[in-house]
C-alpha cells in the first residue's frame, strides 16, 4: 500500500482574504487611498506612543532631579 502524495498548499491569511475582497470591490485608486490612510493611522499611533514614553522619561528625570 502506497501513501498518497502530500500537497503543501498555503492557506491564505485573513489579511490576504480581505485584500482579495477589497480588490474586487474597489478601484485601484480607492485601494491605494485606503492603504495610505491606514498607514497614516498606524504612524500616528506610533508617534503618540513615542510622545507618551518621552513624557514619562521627562517626568521621571524631573522627579530624580528634585
Amino acid at each position: 500500500m502506497q501513501a498518497a502524495p502530500v500537497r503543501a498548499t498555503a492557506i491564505p491569511s485573513f489579511t490576504d482574504a480581505l485584500r482579495a475582497v477589497e480588490s474586487l470591490l474597489m478601484s485601484s485608486g480607492q485601494r491605494t487611498a485606503r492603504r495610505n490612510a491606514w498607514t497614516s493611522v498606524l504612524e500616528d499611533r506610533r508617534r503618540a506612543k513615542d510622545r507618551v514614553e518621552a513624557q514619562r522619561f521627562l517626568d521621571q528625570s524631573a522627579d530624580v532631579g528634585s
